[in-house]
Order: structure tokens, then sequence, then C-alpha cells
């Protein structure tokens, strides 16, 4: 069975420099390699009117089954609240991210991702396809984190490596219960493939999981630089919990770029390019970016989830339509999307 760090190891990065982040916390000016031409920052314009803002679905609400189908089909992003994660687990979670972005630079480089791992500190596994870097460093988990935790803490890296096995539990736990209410609104069979993996997951572990961690510095002048170029997801569900510090943005037609204002307690969730897949095009998979703060630093937890390497997904047409994609086995996907980045989807439409 493929893993998904086998799956991301059989498309490195190559060049040092797509990996290594900047010591940011050394910087008086932005550098020419971060400074985004702003025909780039703004080439699709920041909605400001205040008037649309980011559905806020209770998990608690009977009919939250519709409710998340609904906004799936309309939006592809929701911020969820009693979504039954501990408050106080998330915070032990980001302030561990904390302690571990607040290391000096030298101490963070020994856990530095090699060019063929998918895991370890490092930049944004979409670097190589802009010009400019990204105002970004980050640190990749996919199932313990011992091994480069113990490079980053010679003596006290236990607590960071518990919480983050403990965030990763709950997060895949709520993940499962979404995806099950999705598969239902989209009247799925419970003898269909997805159906059959999605209930044997829990028991087998057979998942593509990864937790990102995000650090976006403060920056002297955030609107010449980016924190995350915009892009899409490559799995079936995205979780999100973002800090206070607002800076996350999605994509509307229509309206722009608008800002996903953190709100206290709720996660946000969004569909990724497999559930785009999945449900025939009518989940809108979410284009989002990442600006940054010139005071603030912003950090955020991104949990990714989706169906084992191995598995095949296949276009649920209900009613019966044209199916928009070819079927495609998700490391296959990985790979396309890993030399493709947004012109991956249109590699498989038919």
């Amino acid at each position: 069975m493929t893993t998904l760090s086998q799956a991301y190891r059989d498309h490195p990065l190559i060049h040092l420099h797509h990996i290594v982040p900047l010591d940011f916390d050394s910087l008086r000016t932005v550098p020419d390699s971060h400074d985004w031409p702003h025909s780039s920052y703004d080439t699709l314009k920041l909605h400001t009117n205040g008037d649309v803002s980011i559905p806020l679905i209770d998990m608690s609400d009977p009919n939250v089954a519709m409710l998340i189908g609904n906004v799936c089909k309309t939006w592809g992003v929701f911020q969820l609240t009693n979504h039954g994660v501990p408050t106080s687990l998330v915070e032990r979670a980001e302030a561990e991210a904390g302690r571990l972005f607040d290391l000096p630079m030298t101490r963070k480089l020994k856990a530095l991702r090699a060019p063929g791992d998918a895991t370890g500190y490092g930049l944004p596994r979409i670097t190589p396809f802009f010009s400019k870097y990204m105002w970004h460093e980050g640190f990749t988990i996919m199932g313990s984190s011992a091994e480069h935790a113990s490079q980053l803490w010679s003596s006290n890296y236990q607590p960071f490596c518990d919480v983050m096995e403990e965030y990763q539990k709950n997060m895949k736990s709520l993940a499962e219960k979404i995806t099950h209410l999705i598969l239902n609104f989209l009247k799925i069979p419970d003898d269909a493939e997805i159906s059959n993996w999605l209930h044997s997951a829990g028991a087998a572990a057979a998942c593509s999981t990864a937790l990102q961690l995000n650090c976006y510095p403060r920056c002297p002048d955030p609107t010449r630089v980016m924190g995350l170029a915009p892009h899409t997801d490559t799995f079936l569900l995205t979780i999100l919990h973002q800090s206070s510090t607002c800076g996350l943005q999605i994509f509307r037609d229509g309206f722009g770029w608008i800002p996903v204002t953190p709100v206290a307690g709720a996660l946000v969730l969004n569909v990724g390019d497999l559930f785009h897949i999945l449900s025939n095009g009518r989940f809108p998979n979410v284009l989002h970016r990442v600006v940054v703060d010139p005071t603030r630093r912003r950090l955020s937890m991104a949990y990714f989830f989706g169906p084992p390497p191995d598995f095949c997904v296949t276009p649920f047409n209900n009613p019966p339509e044209s199916p928009r994609f070819r079927s495609v086995v998700v490391k296959e996907y990985v790979g396309l999307k890993a030399k493709n980045l947004e012109c991956a989807l249109s590699m498989i439409e038919i």
C-alpha cells in the first residue's frame, strides 16, 4: 500500500532554494526575491464592502447535513462551530506551533525537509510555480512528528508530538463525519467504493492525511508580498484553524477576493480538488490565498483529508449526467498536481 509520503517522494523538489525559508526576523525591508509585482497581488480585486461573508454553520443544527451540502455546492467553503474539537486542544496545538516557529533559524533548519521528502520544515510545495517567493514558513506532518521534532528540541520534543498526535486524531474524526454528511447529501449509496472506504477508514487508518503548520511573519510592507499564492487544495477536504490575525482570502466569481474573518472557536472547511472530481464539478474547489500583516504574525494549522493514495476517485452522477472527469487514482493526481499545479484538473477533463 502506497503512503502519502511515498506519493510525494516520487515528485521531489530538487532545488534547495525552493525549500529553505528566509530568516524573516532579520529583515527590515522586502528583498527583491519576495517582492511581488502589484499586478500579481491585485490581479483579482479584494471585496471590501462587507456585504458578503463566508457562511457560518453550527454542527449541532438538526439540518446540518443539508446546510453543509448546500454550502459546498454554492460556496465550497464555510466556517463551522460546535464541531466537537476541544477549544483547549486547539489552543495547545497553536501554542506548540508558535513554540516551533519561535525557534532560531539555525535550529529550525535542523528539521529542514529533504528534497525528496514531504515532511519537516520549509517553504510551500507550490513555490516552484511562481517567480517570487512567499512570505511564509511551514512545518509538514504526516503521521508521527517525532523524527523532525527531536531535531528541533533535543530533550523537550514530546509535548509537541503528543499535542500534534491528539490534534490529528480529532481532525480525522471530524473529517470523517463531515465527509459522511456530504456523501449522504450527494446521495452516494452505501455500497459505492467511496462509501466503503469511509466506513473502514477509522479502523484501517487507510487515508491520505497531512497536517500543515503555517507561519506568516509580520512584514514591513505587506502590499509587496504574498503570504501564500492563489491555489486550490488537492484532497477531499481541508480543515483549517487560523489565529486571530486576518489573512486568509477566498475567491468568489462576481465578487473577487473575500476575507475569511476569524470567528472565535470556529474551524474553516473547504472543498478540495478530489471532492470537486467526485461531485462531478458540482462542488467548487476553492481558490484561496493568504496576505500578511504589518504588525502581527499569523499562525494557521491546515489538516488535509482524503482517500489513500491507491484509491481511484470516480465522478458520481446523481441525477445521471455525463462525467466531466475521468477516474483518477489519488497518487496519480498528486503527481499531476506536483508537476502542473492548477492545470492538473484540465488534464483529466473529458
